[in-house]
């Protein structure tokens, strides 16, 4: 019999003081057996740092070829947004930079790992495209304080990610990587 998801739920508190957004919600997040919980972690914390009117996580989850791990649509379903998290391949954000406005990349591996695997492939409008790295001993510390049932304040000032989970408290600036273009 083939293992299920694991449900998490996610009470968050986000201030995001840079963006102007404070928001109050719920996440339901379906954990699929081979995700892994620092990609969860990095997937939750992406599609905060990026909410937004019209964000979800994708239908399909992680298995999904189709579509990123969290994505924005407006109010016709025209996806305006492609969030890619972990390390997608040059063909992912190739097709995501050619069906959205805008793409990133949120990762918890080591980022000059992640751009090199990317450097110099063909991807539409690489350099436009974001990759932010999350610190590991962040998410290695948000994964040690994770539970099915979990309370969240993520704020962020100035680009440093202030995280509350569960009352372990942790911090970390967002950095910001670019992809180069072929030579």
């Amino acid at each position: 019999m083939a293992l299920g998801a694991t449900l998490h739920t996610f009470a968050v508190q986000l201030a995001d003081v840079d963006r102007g957004i404070y928001e109050d919600f719920e996440l339901r997040v379906a954990r699929h057996p081979s995700e892994t919980a620092e990609f969860m972690v990095t997937r939750v914390l992406a599609y905060c740092l990026e909410y937004e009117e019209g964000i979800s996580f994708s239908d399909g989850g992680v298995s999904s070829t189709d579509e990123p791990a969290v994505l924005v649509r407006d109010l016709s379903g025209r996806m305006t947004a492609w969030i890619e998290v972990g390390a997608p391949d040059a063909d992912r954000l190739h097709r995501g930079s050619k069906s959205a406005d805008r793409v990133a990349v949120y990762t918890h591996r080591d980022p000059v790992k992640v751009l090199a695997a990317l450097s110099g492939k063909r991807i539409h409008r690489a350099a436009e495209i974001p990759v932010y790295g999350v610190e590991r001993a962040v998410v290695d510390s948000a994964v040690a304080a994770l539970d099915r049932r979990n309370t969240v304040g993520v704020s962020v000032t100035e680009r440093v990610l202030y995280l509350d989970l569960n009352g372990v408290t942790l911090s970390t600036p967002i950095a910001e990587h670019r992809i180069e273009g072929p030579a």
